[in-house]
């Protein structure tokens, strides 16, 4: 106790840091929007889903998903319309760790997209996961 009353700033810092990670654990798992590796495949093989690479070139030719449609994040917006006929099929959005990935769900869900997926953790996740990566360009 005597520890506590002398340190309690540290005890404050150690109660705030895990309120924050409780409150981040509790929202992930209220997002149905994210997908595991596996779910993407299962997606993609059932459902036909697209799975668009939103990184730029460079990152793209070190390996992407394979058949992944590479549309840079900055591009999104202004190439929406070559999406439109998959309007009705699910959208697999990635980036490399995913967090890039949520602002182009946004862009795509202002364009009238609804079926929209981001892959949780992004190609890092994809390969921890054991899922193909491709070097070929298109």
């Amino acid at each position: 106790m005597e520890f506590l009353q002398q340190n309690w700033y540290w005890a404050a810092l150690a109660v705030a840091s895990g309120s924050w990670l409780l409150f981040d654990f509790a929202r992930a798992q209220g997002d149905k929007s994210q997908v595991s590796p596996i779910e993407a495949t299962l997606l993609i093989n059932r459902e036909e889903a697209i799975v668009i690479d939103i990184r730029d070139q460079a990152e793209y030719a070190r390996g992407h998903i394979p058949n992944a449609r590479h549309i840079p994040q900055a591009d999104l917006e202004r190439r929406s319309a070559e999406l439109a006929k998959f309007k009705d099929r699910p959208l697999i959005v990635y980036c490399f760790t995913g967090a890039r990935s949520s602002a182009a769900i946004a862009t795509l869900r202002k364009a009238g997209f609804e079926k929209l997926f981001n892959l949780r953790g992004g190609l890092v996740e994809w390969e921890k996961a054991g899922q193909p990566v491709s070097r070929k360009r298109k």
